[in-house]
């Protein structure tokens, strides 16, 4: 059974359908999955409050029930080196449609990944792990497997990618700290598993996933109708 919290996010959520990302990472964060340091500015004076806890670069995304796909809107942006630059990006994000709160968040780097979850009628929870990031679509590197996941199960969906090399340390390139990654895999199945009844699909988009952390970099919850 979802805790305490999990169960209150969730129920919060029923009037959007789906969760904000500030939820989400609050939601993943109490199960026990690595996030990125985050903080949610609603107004001017909070951007300037806020960014005392950040080290440049940060990430800045925009926040509101209306806006699914921030990317569709110019609603992220990173490597922003200043808090002149972070204000102008605030006032710009002000403008969109229920508008709720900017996300300053910490720069992780690594590989890109795409975790994630959808509940199918006939087989229940299916886990997806492919290469991701805004080019996730394109290239379409995913690998299937229905939860719960074991690590054998993780272990072949990492070697079922056509980019695993990538995970491994390609042309000498940092590896992916595959324990690491294999813990995040099998923590998201037992939690798709324990909100199934509450869930249509969740996307983890991206995990950022280096040599020290896997790292949830974007989340979004889409709640059962």
């Amino acid at each position: 059974m979802p805790g305490k919290k999990v169960n209150t996010i969730l129920q919060d959520a029923k009037k959007y359908g789906w969760v904000m990302e500030p939820q989400a990472k609050e939601l993943l964060a109490s199960q026990g999955f690595d996030v990125p340091k985050f903080a949610v500015a609603k107004t001017l004076s909070e951007v300037r409050h806020l960014i005392g806890r950040f080290t440049f670069p940060v990430v800045a995304k925009v926040v509101s029930p209306a806006i699914i796909h921030k990317t569709e809107v110019r609603g992220v942006v990173t490597g922003i080196r200043s808090v002149e630059l972070l204000e102008e990006t605030f006032e710009r994000f002000s403008t969109v449609d229920r508008f709720a709160g900017m996300l300053i968040e910490e720069t992780v780097r690594g590989v890109e990944l795409i975790v994630g979850a959808k509940i199918d009628y006939q087989f229940g929870p299916m886990i997806l792990l492919g290469i991701g990031g805004t080019m996730a679509e394109l290239y379409g590197d995913v690998s299937l497997r229905m939860a719960p996941l074991t690590p054998a199960d993780v272990e072949d969906m990492v070697h079922c990618l056509k980019a695993r090399r990538i995970l491994e340390g390609y042309r000498g390139a940092e590896a992916v700290d595959m324990e690491k990654l294999t813990k995040m895999l099998l923590l998201f199945s037992g939690l798709v598993i324990k909100i199934e009844p509450h869930i249509e699909s969740i996307d983890l988009n991206p995990v950022m996933c280096n040599r020290e952390r896997c790292a949830v970099a974007d989340a979004r919850i889409m709640l059962a109708k």
